[in-house]
């Protein structure tokens, strides 16, 4: 059967809880659910309703097609003024010595590390640190773009920004702005973690808030950038929690239009102050990804990182919403491998993430940062003899 027909034949089960068909239903017509509803799906949507639901939609909008990109990592700094309860990767300012802190120079050497590569983004996020202030990321957009003007430059992330807004004394809207043309193209979507604050205070209680966060992706949505959102899931909230963190960015998606990816992240319970938290099952995982593709009917594309949950529960997800696995790897970013994530060293050549992806019928498609196609892989034959060159792409968006 296809999707269609499945998810037809499930509205068919006279067994099925009427709460739960009626959900279906909607999803048939098309209709938005519930915030109620939202929560009902946590609390009584059994793994294999959800993915009928997230599955349908998912080839509704895409078919087969499953994205991954070609992009390098740069991480500034682990070094951070915050202290985010969860995080394995940050030092605090009094353990810099443990930690590390790029220069310009330094940055630009690693942009210059891939000059003959055939990779579209470079992606840079790290810790949170005075001198790495805005004249400090305005040259290096600068640089970068003055060396390679076809690099498309997707950089920090709001707890950076407003950060380095403030300490500039500029406004959210001034300061993306500014930055934006300096060279900055878009911007990815970390640090949501949870937006309640009874959460947020307790697992990252003195950065940004759930509004401040918003407000910088509505200032760069106002400025034509497209940009990413993510959710911490698994930890100390409860359902209701993500409920309400995914409306929060389903109603500024309906204002402005500009977040492309919603991905959903999970907390990895190794080398940090949560780690007395178990983690949450592989069936949570595949459950969260259908809702969360159920639910945010507005965004195109949910995203989940092989490298973060394995590469065969990446490929269980793209049954369950999932269009989008992230990429190759070639270890360059520690943010989760540091937290715990299965892949320690993580690195798929263009061929080995092509046939991840075709070994679960699915079609394979390189994109850009903004979802255009480089390179239909689906016919592609690759030459076995060659060594397969590996590329950095990105584990936080």
């Amino acid at each position: 059967m296809n999707a269609t027909q499945k998810l037809d034949f499930l509205i068919q089960d006279k067994n099925l809880d009427a709460d739960l068909k009626r959900i279906a239903l909607k999803v048939f017509h098309a209709e938005r659910i519930t915030f109620e509803e939202g929560v009902l799906l946590y609390e009584r949507g059994e793994l294999g309703y959800l993915g009928v639901l997230a599955n349908y939609i998912r080839e509704k909008r895409h078919g087969d097609y499953t994205y991954f990109n070609r992009n390098f990592h740069i991480e500034p700094t682990n070094v951070c003024v915050y202290d985010c309860k969860f995080c394995a990767y940050s030092r605090l300012i009094k353990q810099r010595d443990e930690g590390w802190e790029m220069d310009v120079d330094g940055m630009m050497d690693i942009i210059r590390k891939y000059d003959d590569e055939p990779v579209t983004e470079v992606h840079i996020t790290g810790g949170v640190v005075p001198k790495q202030n805005l004249d400090f990321y305005a040259e290096f957009f600068k640089r970068c773009k003055a060396h390679r003007p076809s690099l498309h430059i997707k950089g920090l992330t709001p707890v950076e920004y407003y950060y380095i807004f403030k300490k500039a004394k500029l406004t959210h809207y001034e300061g993306m702005k500014y930055l934006k043309e300096c060279g900055l193209d878009s911007m990815p979507g970390g640090g949501a973690e949870i937006f309640h604050a009874d959460v947020r205070e307790k697992i990252a209680g003195d950065k940004c808030t759930a509004e401040q966060w918003l407000d910088i992706h509505e200032q760069a949505h106002s400025l034509g950038m497209r940009t990413n959102a993510t959710m911490l899931y698994g930890h100390i909230e409860e359902f209701w929690h993500r409920v309400d963190h995914m409306e929060r960015l389903r109603q500024l998606q309906d204002k402005t239009g500009g977040f492309q990816t919603f991905i959903p992240l999970k907390f990895r319970n190794q080398g940090h102050q949560m780690s007395d938290i178990p983690e949450v099952s592989v069936i949570e995982d595949l459950r969260n990804y259908a809702i969360a593709r159920i639910y945010m009917d507005n965004f195109d594309h949910i995203k989940a990182y092989w490298a973060m949950i394995s590469r065969d529960t990446a490929q269980l997800s793209l049954a369950f919403g999932v269009d989008d696995i992230d990429g190759t790897l070639d270890d360059t970013t520690k943010i989760y491998s540091m937290a715990g994530a299965e892949e320690q060293h993580p690195g798929m050549s263009t061929q080995q993430v092509v046939e991840l992806i075709k070994n679960v019928g699915r079609h394979p498609i390189e994109r850009d940062t903004l979802y255009q196609v480089v390179t239909d892989y689906q016919d592609h034959v690759f030459e076995t003899a060659k060594k397969a060159n590996y590329y950095s792409l990105p584990v936080v968006e």
